[in-house]
C-alpha cells in the first residue's frame, strides 16, 4: 500500500473497482435495464393488448377466478397498470400432485386467458442484476452483497483520492488517450454522484437480513417471520370453516380502500379460503403510487365485506427500509424522474467500464517499460473486451431469442436465457481470435447491428410492429422499439469512433500501437 492517506485511498479505489468491476458492470447495466421492466415484459409479450386499466379489471379478475380455480385455497391476483397491461393469476391446485401451483395471463376486460408466449421478460434483467444466474439465489445475492460493498469502498475513497473533484465534472479533454478516459471516469462519477451512494448504499439495505442480521434477530424472537410478518402486514391466516358461502362483490372493498389510501388504487389481491365461510379478502395498495415500499393493504371478510384488518403504521425503521427500498425501485418515477434515472444508471455504467480500461491502460504503459506484458494485463483486457461491449450485444440476442424461438418450446423462457449465455459466451471466446481494438470494434458493431435490426424482426414475425403499435394507440411498445433504434444507434457511433481511432502500424511507432491496444 501507498504511503499517505491519499495514496492509500486511491490504492483502495484502484482495487475495490477493479477486483468487480466485470460484475458491477453487467449489474449496472441490467439494473438500469431493470427501470424499464414493465416496458421490456410488455414488448416481448406482443401477444398482449393495449389496454386501459381501471377499477373492472378486479371485477373481471374475481369472477375469472371463481371459473378458472373455484377449490384453490387462496388466489393470488396482481392487477394491470398504466406501464404493464397483464392481469396475472396465481394460485394453487388441489387437485394435482406436490404443490401443484399455477398460473395465467388474462386480457384485463374479458378475463379469458391470453395464449401469451413463455418469456420472463424484464424480470429477467431485473432478477439478474441482485442474484445472477445458474447460480442458487443465496450465493448469487451474497456475491452481489461483496460487490456492493467494494462498490461503496470505491465511491468513498474515489471522492478522497480526487481533490478537484467538482473542478473535474466540468473538464473534458477529448482524444488525448489515458487522460480523456480519466476525464470520463470523472465526469460520470461526479455527475450522478448522490445516485451512485443512493443506490449502493439502498442496495446493502435491501439485503440487510443476510448481510447485518443482529439487530434484527435481537429485536424479534422469531427473526424471519416476526420481521417479515411486521414489514408486510398481513394479518394472522384464518382457518377453513368447511362451510360453503358465497364471496362478497369486490366493487365496495375497493371503493373503501381507496377512501382509506386518499383515492389509492390496489396492485395486489390475495384471497383466503374462496367459496368458504372463512374467506379473507386482501387488498394491497399500488407501489407505483408512492415512494416508500412498506406494505399498505386492507384485508376483508370475504362473505360480509367488512373491514377485518388494515396494516398498522410502520416504525421509524420500517419506514426507513421502505423509501430506502422505493428509491433503489423508482417504481413511483414519472416518466421525466425515470428517464433521469435511466441517464443516471447509464452514468453509474460508464464509471464502471472507463475505470477498468483505464487500469488495463495504465499497466500496459507499465509493462511496456519495463518489457514484458503480464498475463494479468491481458486478462483484464480481454474480459474488457467480453464484459462491455459483449454485454449489450448478448441482451439483444435476448430480445432475438424471444422473437425467434418456437412459441410451443418446451421450458421456452429459460431458452431465452440460455441465449442470452450463449451470446455471452462467444463475445468472452472473440477476443481470442480478434485481439486489440478489432475486438472492440467488431463487438460493439455486433450489437449496433442487431438492437437496429430489433425492430425489422418484429416487424417480420408478429403483428405487433411499430407501424401496427402505433395504429392501435401501444405507445409503449411504440417507445421500446424506437429505443432498441437508438441503442443501436449508440452502439453504431462507439463502434465507428473506436475504429476511426485505431492507430495505424503504417503511420505510428510500434510503441504507439501497441500501448494502444488496450482500450478501445
Amino acid at each position: 500500500m501507498k504511503e499517505g492517506f491519499r495514496q492509500s485511498m486511491a490504492w483502495l479505489h484502484t482495487w475495490t473497482g477493479l477486483l468487480v468491476g466485470w460484475v458491477l458492470f453487467a449489474v449496472f447495466l441490467t439494473g438500469t435495464a431493470a427501470y424499464l421492466r414493465p416496458e421490456i415484459s410488455h414488448w416481448m409479450r406482443p401477444e398482449l393488448a393495449a389496454v386501459s386499466p381501471g377499477p373492472h379489471n378486479a371485477e373481471v379478475a374475481m369472477a375469472a377466478m371463481q371459473r378458472l380455480a373455484p377449490n384453490a385455497p387462496s388466489w393470488f391476483i396482481t392487477l394491470p397498470e398504466a406501464r404493464e397491461n397483464a392481469l396475472r393469476v396465481f394460485w394453487r391446485d388441489p387437485s394435482s400432485s406436490g404443490r401443484g401451483f399455477r398460473n395465467a395471463t388474462l386480457h384485463p376486460d374479458s378475463g379469458e386467458p391470453v395464449a401469451a408466449r413463455d418469456t420472463r421478460g424484464g424480470e429477467f434483467f431485473f432478477r439478474f442484476h441482485f442474484e445472477l444466474h445458474y447460480l442458487s439465489v443465496f450465493w448469487g445475492r451474497w456475491i452481489i452483497i461483496v460487490c456492493t460493498m467494494f462498490m461503496l469502498m470505491a465511491i468513498i475513497s474515489g471522492v478522497i483520492t480526487h481533490r478537484r473533484i467538482f473542478a473535474d465534472f466540468f473538464t473534458f479533454r477529448p482524444a488525448k488517450g489515458q487522460r480523456s478516459w480519466l476525464d470520463g471516469h470523472n465526469v460520470a462519477a461526479v455527475l450522478a454522484l448522490p445516485y451512485h451512494l443512493m443506490i449502493t448504499y439502498s442496495g446493502l439495505v435491501i439485503f440487510m437480513a443476510m448481510a447485518m442480521p443482529w439487530g434484527m434477530e435481537r429485536a424479534y424472537p422469531n427473526p424471519r417471520q416476526g420481521f417479515n410478518a411486521e414489514l408486510s402486514g398481513n394479518p394472522p391466516p384464518r382457518p377453513r370453516a368447511n362451510a360453503a358461502a358465497p364471496l362478497a362483490p369486490i366493487g365496495p372493498m375497493l371503493a373503501e380502500a381507496a377512501r382509506r389510501w386518499d383515492g389509492g388504487a390496489p396492485g395486489r389481491i390475495t384471497v383466503s379460503n374462496p367459496g368458504d365461510a372463512a374467506a379473507t379478502v386482501q387488498l394491497v395498495r399500488a407501489g407505483h403510487e408512492r415512494v416508500s415500499t412498506s406494505a399498505q393493504s386492507v384485508t376483508f371478510d370475504g362473505v360480509t365485506g367488512a373491514v377485518i384488518a388494515q396494516s398498522a403504521t410502520p416504525g421509524p425503521a420500517a419506514q426507513m427500509h421502505g423509501v430506502v427500498y422505493g428509491l433503489h425501485l423508482a417504481r413511483f418515477a414519472g416518466p421525466a424522474l425515470r428517464a433521469l434515472f435511466l441517464l443516471a444508471g447509464l452514468a453509474g455504467t460508464v464509471m464502471v467500464a472507463t475505470g477498468c480500461i483505464l487500469w488495463a491502460v495504465k499497466q500496459r504503459q507499465q509493462a511496456l517499460k519495463s518489457g514484458r506484458i503480464g498475463f494479468g494485463t491481458h486478462l483484464v483486457e480481454h474480459l474488457n473486451v467480453a464484459a462491455i461491449a459483449g454485454l449489450p450485444l448478448a441482451m439483444a440476442g435476448f430480445f432475438w431469442a424471444n422473437r425467434l424461438l418456437p412459441l410451443d418450446l418446451p421450458q421456452r423462457a429459460a431458452w431465452e436465457i440460455h441465449a442470452f449465455f450463449a451470446v455471452w459466451a462467444l463475445c468472452l471466446l472473440h477476443p481470442l481470435f480478434r485481439r486489440g481494438r478489432r475486438a472492440w470494434v467488431e463487438q460493439f458493431a455486433a450489437g449496433a447491428v442487431a438492437f437496429a435490426l430489433l425492430p425489422v424482426l418484429n416487424f417480420l414475425v408478429t403483428d405487433a410492429h411499430l407501424l401496427a403499435s402505433a395504429m392501435a394507440g401501444d405507445w409503449l411498445r411504440v417507445g421500446f422499439d424506437l429505443g432498441l433504434l437508438v441503442c443501436g444507434g449508440l452502439l453504431g457511433a462507439i463502434a465507428m469512433k473506436v475504429a476511426r481511432h485505431a492507430p495505424s502500424a503504417a503511420r505510428r511507432p510500434a510503441h504507439s500501437t501497441r500501448t494502444a491496444e488496450a482500450a478501445p
